[in-house]
């Protein structure tokens, strides 16, 4: 009987994770050092569930947010929020503590209706299988607004009662601040189909994962950050795109040689949230930057004294206070109830 050697590491991520060459994957089980989680007395009180939005994928799940003060009895709907979790692609879900209380602070806060969702993670689906589950989550609240609209039997209670599906906005941290960007462009192209009667009304990258094979100052001059290092990036980017590419990829810079061009696209608002001690904090503003030249609508706001992620560590902080407030006037000014900002 032939022997045959056992599986051999191919990329280690410290303490993030380790691929081996039979394509099987060790992913550690992973949580930001953050204080404990305890929302602060007086937080709005949030009801959530889980759903499956692609049946064909077991982690294709996401998980449903509303606010428990609301109430359809003045006919009042809220505005929706789609949220997809950082984690290089490599790794996260909406069930860890972190991401679960951000979205928990924007349901009660805004207030709005929630959607929070997985995606296929990187090695096992390398890109651009994640970027495919953020379309199908697209199209599921499409779906969804038919279902409600039409009154079929498949159509979410919560939804029906609360979203306003013409006030829908797109958001995401980190690898999902990517995310955001990378459905942004679909859409925008057309390369979602309709999502009638879905408006999306806007967008909002949190300190997005973007990449590049030149290096920027902020990733030259600043030291490794607590999540995220230069080393630790390089590999997750090999680990994520096609063989033989470079960090210029579509997929990790979007104003590569090959990148869709943006100029004529018609991209709705865009809030982008940099940190002053984000290695990639210099990607995001260039990214801003060269949007604003297009003529695009782009709002920029950076926080000094943060790292990457910020707002995912200590969502019940001062800097996440003001993330959700950002996000309030950014969701309020683009579509939704005036009178609630001030609220």
């Amino acid at each position: 009987m032939a022997s045959f050697p056992p599986p051999h590491v191919v990329e280690d991520v410290p303490g993030i994770l380790q691929f081996f060459s039979d394509g099987s994957v060790i992913r550690a089980e992973y949580t930001y050092p953050h204080p404990p989680l305890t929302p602060p007395p007086g937080q709005p009180v949030v009801q959530w569930k889980d759903i499956v939005y692609d049946a064909s994928h077991d982690v294709c799940k996401l998980r449903v947010y509303k606010p428990q003060a609301a109430s359809s009895s003045s006919g009042e709907k809220l505005p929706v929020i789609v949220y997809y979790h950082g984690g290089g692609y490599i790794m996260g879900s909406f069930e860890m503590p972190c991401f679960h209380d951000c979205c928990l602070r924007l349901a009660g806060e805004l207030p709005a209706v929630v959607i929070s969702a997985d995606y296929r993670l990187a090695p096992e689906h390398p890109l651009p299988a994640g970027l495919d589950d953020a379309a199908t989550v697209l199209r599921w609240v499409r779906d969804q607004a038919v279902a409600v609209a039409e009154e079929l039997p498949d159509a979410d209670p919560w939804l029906a009662e609360l979203a306003d599906f013409g006030r829908v906005f797109v958001a995401g941290d980190s690898a999902g601040g990517g995310v955001v960007h990378h459905t942004a462009v679909r859409l925008a192209s057309g390369l979602l189909g309709r999502l009638d009667p879905v408006r999306v009304l806007g967008h909002v990258l949190l300190f997005p994962l973007f990449g590049g094979v030149e290096r920027t100052k902020s990733e030259l001059e600043l030291p490794p950050g607590p999540f995220i290092s230069l080393p630790v990036i390089d590999k997750g980017w090999r680990i994520l795109l096609p063989p033989g590419s470079t960090r210029d990829h579509p997929f990790s810079n979007p104003f590569g040689p090959e990148s869709p061009a943006m100029d004529g696209l018609p991209l709705p608002p865009m809030l982008v949230v940099i940190a002053e001690y984000d290695l990639l904090c210099d990607r995001a503003a260039d990214y801003a930057a060269r949007l604003k030249a297009m003529g695009k609508s782009v709002e920029l706001v950076k926080f000094d004294g943060q790292d990457h992620g910020f707002f995912s560590v200590e969502p019940y902080g001062d800097a996440g206070t003001e993330v959700v407030r950002l996000m309030k006037r950014f969701v309020y000014d683009n579509g939704g109830d005036a009178a609630a900002v001030s609220n």
